[in-house]
């Protein structure tokens, strides 16, 4: 990692930064009771002493465009824990809960309780993100709120949000909330979901590595990873935070970002920062395969992602599982799209179904051209149709459809002349076997049993 530019500005704890939208300028709070913002591009500094610890601090989003250079601060003097400024709105945390302000009105325009049971913020403080100018994201302790504020107050052609009389109050409706089964360590946008800081909370055994999850509104888990932080059996939720680099929620399409366009996530801890971004198409597909959501990697590959070998490769990792939980008529009916055109993937799977004494499952499926395959396989097929009762109507349906010149009958022949005269010989395995003698060219045993059939027939 290069170091591009290095501020000496406080003398304790840095407790938050913040840069503005143009990322021009940055600012800094800190446990010596001030605030330092400084130009990352000029000798330009600015400094602000308080008679309190400053906890946090948030940057106009256009500081560098406007004249007022507005910023906002907080520390234990009204126990202001974490401020975030989008747009016009301004959101920020107390003891009590989440309070936000609307500039361009000069008003609060809601408050969202902090939640029950939640540890003191001292303990484990709130995290919040606008997903957008109007959605307000918040996590604490182990709950998620998501708020979306409808304001009254439009842009301008220049930029600047214009105030609008006011008749009604600003609604706000919470749109989404969840609980979790960990404390929340941090929160970003990704796209139309969040990416969630997870730490177990206090007391559940050992400390364990931080994961970084994706989850939708509806905590539907996309994705996890546990992270690589030295040290991580000594650290506590509050130790860890996550903060992202400023991107297009546009670009997010199809499931992926275009080149470049990728965001970027930092998770730091007292030793480390690591930094996350979203998984290329082969990344993700491995990790669905990885915790079994093959249905939903096959989907992926179908869509055209991916290189072509990795779709046979899903193909076949999806067959297997189906085989493992014994769903054979399942895998057999998925044969004909994961297999396509593979002669050699189809005899595999012919002989597997057949070690597994499941291939009359199979055989409905089996292609008798396009591709075509070796004579063994249609022959094996129809020995294992001949072998049970049950599929003797298969067979005879499968002798009279499948053109002749793609198996030998005599191997058939040999399996079923065994079960003559025998209480297994139905009469559709007996006329299987007129139909295989007329195959190998031996008319006289084929008119005798035809012979039989039709007598048997005439009796009933």
């Amino acid at each position: 990692m290069t170091n591009v530019k290095e501020f000496s500005a406080h003398a304790s704890v840095v407790n938050d930064l913040s840069f503005d939208l143009e990322g021009e300028y940055i600012g800094s709070c800190s446990d010596d009771r001030s605030v330092v913002i400084n130009s990352l591009f000029t000798d330009e500094v600015m400094k602000f002493e308080y008679h309190r610890p400053m906890k946090a601090v948030a940057l106009d989003p256009d500081y560098a465009r406007k004249m007022s250079r507005r910023f906002i601060t907080g520390g234990l003097a009204g126990s202001i824990h974490a401020v975030k400024w989008r747009a016009s709105l301004v959101a920020w945390a107390n003891d009590a809960g989440v309070k936000v302000y609307d500039t361009a009105n000069d008003r609060r325009i809601t408050f969202i309780e902090r939640p029950r049971g939640c540890p003191h913020p001292e303990l484990l403080v709130p995290h919040f993100v606008w997903q957008d100018d109007t959605v307000l994201v918040i996590g604490w302790g182990t709950s998620v709120k998501i708020a979306s504020i409808r304001t009254n107050h439009h842009k301008a052609t220049n930029g600047a949000y214009m105030q609008v009389p006011v008749l009604d109050m600003t609604q706000v409706d919470i749109v989404a909330s969840f609980q979790t089964s960990y404390f929340i360590s941090g929160l970003a946008p990704f796209g139309d979901s969040l990416v969630v800081l997870k730490e177990l909370p206090l007391g559940i055994g050992n400390a364990q590595r931080p994961e970084v999850r994706v989850v939708t509104w509806t905590n539907d888990e996309l994705s996890t990873d546990a992270l690589p932080v030295h040290g991580f059996e000594h650290y506590k939720a509050n130790d860890y935070s996550l903060a992202h680099a400023p991107f297009s929620g546009s670009s997010y399409a199809g499931g992926q970002w275009a080149a470049g366009d990728e965001p970027l996530y930092y998770i730091v801890s007292p030793k480390d920062v690591v930094i996350a971004k979203p998984r290329d198409t082969e990344d993700h597909i491995a990790w669905l395969l990885q915790h079994g959501c093959h249905e939903k990697a096959l989907a992926v590959v179908e869509s055209g992602q991916g290189r072509s070998e990795l779709r046979d490769e899903v193909g076949s990792r999806y067959l297997d599982h189906l085989i493992v939980e014994r769903k054979y008529g399942e895998t057999a009916s998925l044969c004909p799209k994961l297999l396509r055109g593979s002669a050699s993937a189809w005899e595999r799977w012919v002989f597997h179904f057949a070690h597994l004494r499941q291939l009359p499952v199979l055989v409905p499926y089996m292609p008798t051209e396009n591709p075509r395959l070796r004579d063994t396989a249609y022959e094996v097929a129809l020995v294992a149709l001949a072998t049970n009762p049950s599929f003797h109507k298969d067979l005879l349906s499968a002798v009279k459809s499948w053109l002749p010149v793609i198996y030998s009958a005599l191997p058939v022949i040999s399996a079923i002349e065994p079960q003559l005269n025998t209480s297994s010989m139905t009469d559709s395995l007996k006329e299987a076997l007129a139909e295989l003698y007329v195959i190998d060219g031996q008319y006289e045993k084929a008119y005798s049993l035809y012979a039989d059939v039709a007598y048997e027939a005439r009796s009933i």
